[in-house]
């Protein structure tokens, strides 16, 4: 019998504002959570800088741990947040 890989309980995003700015947070399902943030029923900060798309996600398995995560990036500089993205993303090739 096979495993299927388990959908990770909760997912630490950042997302990128309308207004270039960086904005974290977290949701069990991060492209509903992207769908409120662009509807205006996300939070205040990003309704009021048009809505954004999630750029970067971390899956934990716990509530707690994705929290202590955001709480912890959150504190970071802009610099430091666009390193961590430019880590996780694969470079594009083009042709």
């Amino acid at each position: 019998m096979r495993k299927t890989a388990k959908k990770p309980k909760y997912i630490f995003y950042i997302l990128k504002c309308g207004d270039k700015s960086l904005y974290c947070g977290i949701a069990k399902d991060a492209r509903k959570r992207e769908s409120q943030h662009n509807l205006g029923k996300g939070s205040t900060y990003v309704r009021s800088r048009s809505g954004g798309k999630i750029i970067y996600t971390e899956n934990f398995k716990n509530k707690s741990l994705a929290l202590r995560r955001e709480a912890a990036v959150k504190k970071w500089p802009r610099l430091k947040k666009l390193e961590l993205i430019k880590k996780r993303r694969p470079p594009r090739i083009i042709t």
